[in-house]
């Protein structure tokens, strides 16, 4: 599994940090950080972290 985030959409609402702590965390400006290539047992967080994006910035790939 592979996450990607369109950093251009993003505006670190954070609802996803809330949904998969283990995958996306805010930096100390605030700003979205997150694990690109995640393990495959953490992929309901993940979904979970993309329905909440208020933006649909998240996206997950295979």
């Amino acid at each position: 599994m592979k996450v990607v985030v369109d950093m251009n959409k993003c505006q670190d609402h954070g609802q996803c940090v809330f949904a998969a702590p283990d995958v996306f965390s805010m930096d100390d400006d605030g700003r979205l950080l997150f694990v690109s290539d995640p393990d495959d047992a953490l992929r309901d967080e993940v979904e979970e972290a993309a329905d909440v994006c208020p933006l649909q910035a998240i996206r997950i790939e295979g």
